[in-house]
């Protein structure tokens, strides 16, 4: 334990190598430019780590290197003490700035994710009172298969170079504070004053800021502020009030605004395309028959028909 004058280490996931000093080796994988968490994972031999601190809040998960091997040793946590035995997929959860010590008395493999506190404060904001938001310390001692699949999923991520990667990455977030605010946090829940969806006021503002965005790329992180609210709460009022998620409604915008230009411009469908967002003409092609039932070209025949056949008749009038 810290001795009395002595000052207590900090381990801060924001500096680079922050884990470095604190362990026999450097971590195998590591990620970088994730908004607001970090990962790590890690392969060590037997160690003792010396009494710390984060700055962020932590959730390790042991991996031992095989279904028959047992890793064990004890883990301090705000000045108590524990004997974990540490089965395969066991997570402990160490809140930023309290103490923190542990050893392992073989060799482990493990995987840490630091997040910042203000996460869970973002996405609980329309949920719960923030002020009464409190991680609660979690020894290694059970599994929860959630995180695990969250942990997994990150690591995934950082051995691949797949599309998607930080949308994939946002909902991980997403998932991970709703699950800790349900069963890892003291808190208060907040009653709700949206019983019935969003409010007219604000549903009139968020649908003209989309209709005068569908130009370019409209972010959901934008449209939630405006309604001044999480994105997660954004997402199950708007689909309360209008019946779909904000994205499937941009895009019926999207497609409602192409069908237009198709039958009253002389954009081209290359022009429309681009002036709505999408990457080319067959993007928007293979959205507008989904949607309409019919394809670009086939509106623009029916249309340029339906000028023939009204100047054929006034011709023969």
């Amino acid at each position: 334990m810290n001795t009395p004058g002595s000052t207590i280490k900090v381990i801060d996931y924001r500096q680079e190598k922050a884990s470095d000093a604190f362990v026999p080796k450097p971590a195998v994988l590591s990620s970088s430019g994730w908004d607001s968490i970090y990962f790590e994972f890690h392969q060590q031999p037997k160690f003792d780590i010396a009494e710390h601190q984060h700055t962020m809040h932590v959730i390790a998960q042991g991996i031992p290197y095989s279904s028959l091997s047992i890793s064990s040793g004890e883990r301090w946590l705000d000045g108590k003490m524990v004997r974990e035995r540490r089965n395969n997929g066991d997570i402990a959860i160490v809140p930023a700035g309290i103490s923190h010590r542990c050893n392992w008395n073989t060799s482990v493999q493990f995987m840490i994710l630091a997040f910042e506190s203000e996460l869970l404060q973002q996405v609980g904001q329309d949920l719960v009172n923030c002020d009464r938001i409190e991680l609660i310390p979690h020894f290694m001692n059970e599994q929860d298969v959630l995180i695990q699949g969250i942990l997994s999923a990150l690591k995934a991520e950082l051995e691949s170079d797949k599309i998607g990667g930080y949308l994939l990455i946002d909902s991980l977030k997403t998932t991970l504070a709703i699950h800790l605010l349900r069963n890892y946090c003291t808190t208060q829940p907040k009653i709700s004053t949206y019983a019935d969806g969003l409010s007219k006021s604000t549903l009139q503002q968020v649908r003209e800021y989309i209709n005068a965005h569908l130009h370019q790329e409209i972010k959901l992180s934008d449209i939630a502020a405006i309604a001044q609210m999480s994105q997660y709460h954004f997402l199950r009022l708007f689909k309360q009030s209008m019946g779909v998620t904000p994205h499937q409604y941009i895009l019926q915008c999207r497609i409602d605004r192409a069908k237009y230009l198709l039958q009253h411009s002389e954009l081209s469908i290359a022009d429309i395309a681009l002036s709505l967002g999408f990457c080319d003409q067959s993007h928007l092609t293979r959205y507008f028959k989904r949607i309409v039932g019919v394809t670009p070209k086939q509106i623009l025949q029916a249309r340029r028909n339906n000028l023939l056949k009204s100047r054929n008749f006034f011709l023969e009038s």
